[in-house]
């Protein structure tokens, strides 16, 4: 079952393994003696992952990783397998991330297959999920989503030991520094989970899946989509690779979820 709010840290390509890990160091630092709730994940680049998860130690932080191939091993030159991942301690992968698809050609099919390449290994899968700013102007963005869902979930058994996690994250604003309003965020919530309620029983739905919000998500905004039903945690970029910056965003929706308990 997660525990809400979930914050996910996704750095991208930013820091190598030193800065990865003096980040990291600072954020635990930074931890200790806050009132915190729910999960924290970090989403390092592949080389820093190790040194991420030893500096993490025995804090309540998870490690994620930032993709992973669809294959389990073999001649695949470049690929990282799942349980690679895993060995080096992640608990959590993106996949299907805009910037997968815009750059390195991710289809719905590919993006299915590591889903279930994930949770065969034991991973918990953050599915990216959202639509361009052409589709929302022809208003396709419903449906666009809808399908995004349903294709990465094809054949995808939900369970207690196969947990999922969807973030929505509206292509036309990542990076851009201006988030969607809470207001729409929360709709494009509650579509997402009537199409997983449409997928698996209510309970399951309700115990083993979280929707996450993503999209220029800083320490100025984030408490605007705090109390939004459907929004149980954010994907955070580049709010995410300065230590204080992301403090901030943690001790704020920390503070949002105690008065909302």
């Amino acid at each position: 079952m997660f525990k809400a709010p979930f914050l996910v840290a996704n750095w991208k390509m930013n820091y190598g393994i030193k800065q990865a890990v003096q980040v990291t160091a600072d954020i635990v630092v930074g931890l200790r003696g806050m009132r915190r709730k729910g999960q924290l994940v970090l989403c390092p680049s592949y080389p820093a992952l190790l040194s991420v998860k030893q500096t993490i130690g025995d804090e309540s932080i998870s490690l994620g990783a930032q993709d992973l191939s669809g294959q389990d091993r073999g001649a695949f030159t470049g690929e990282v397998a799942p349980w690679m991942i895993k060995e080096a301690g992640a608990e959590y992968v993106i996949i299907g991330h805009s910037e997968r698809k815009k750059y390195f050609s991710e289809t719905n099919e590919s993006i299915n297959n590591k889903v279930k390449n994930a949770l065969k290994e034991g991973l918990t899968p953050i599915i990216c999920v959202g639509e361009t700013f052409e589709e929302r102007q022809e208003n396709q963005k419903d449906h666009v989503v809808l399908r995004q869902v349903q294709n990465a979930l094809d054949g995808v058994k939900v369970s207690p030991i196969n947990p999922i996690i969807i973030a929505y994250e509206p292509v036309w604003v990542i990076g851009t520094g201006q988030a969607i309003e809470p207001s729409d965020a929360e709709y494009m919530h509650t579509l997402i989970r009537q199409v997983l309620i449409d997928l698996y029983p209510l309970v399951v739905v309700d115990h083993h899946t979280a929707i996450l919000y993503g999209g220029s998500v800083d320490e100025n905004n984030v408490d605007e989509f705090c109390d939004k039903e459907h929004i149980q945690g954010f994907l955070v970029g580049s709010a995410s690779l300065h230590s204080q910056q992301f403090l901030k965003i943690i001790e704020k929706v920390c503070k949002e979820s105690s008065a909302q308990s």
